[in-house]
């Protein structure tokens, strides 16, 4: 009986570990404020249409069809304007300034966006980038455009 009720413990501990490292994984990072025309989500092998007040987690590629555009805003306050025909993903997001950690990195394949810094972009500016097929944008103001052709 001993012996059964450590074995349940332990694999309770392992499968709990285990569990929260995935949902970890899976946190959202940004919601979806607006979205106009045809807008998709990107997670996985899964396509999801874009509505106002989904969650975007870190991977997922945000794609916008033709005269499309959606609003986007993070966690740590960061605002994000995809455009028409525009192809993004959310490479990497960490925000937690407890621990004083940050990351955030776009990679925007085709199109454009209007980006406009939060905290992490205030507290550590060098921890965000912006990357295209032909460039990275370091990010030492508030606020710009980007476009990939």
């Amino acid at each position: 009986m001993f012996i059964r009720n450590l074995l349940a413990g332990f694999l309770v501990l392992i499968f709990g570990f285990s569990n929260g490292a995935r949902a970890e994984e899976q946190q959202s990072v940004a919601i979806i404020k607006s979205v106009t025309g045809d807008v998709k989500i990107i997670r996985g092998k899964s396509e999801l249409v874009a509505v106002p007040g989904a969650d975007l987690m870190r991977s997922d590629v945000i794609m916008s069809g033709p005269k499309a555009t959606s609003g986007i805003v993070f966690k740590d306050g960061t605002q994000l304007t995809v455009g028409a025909l525009s192809e993004i993903e959310i490479s990497r997001y960490v925000f937690q300034p407890e621990q004083s950690k940050y990351d955030f990195a776009l990679y925007l394949r085709k199109g454009e966006a209007i980006y406009s810094s939060g905290k992490i972009g205030k507290l550590s500016p060098e921890s965000v980038s912006i990357n295209t097929p032909k460039s990275t944008v370091g990010i030492r103001g508030t606020r710009f455009i980007v476009k990939a052709e």
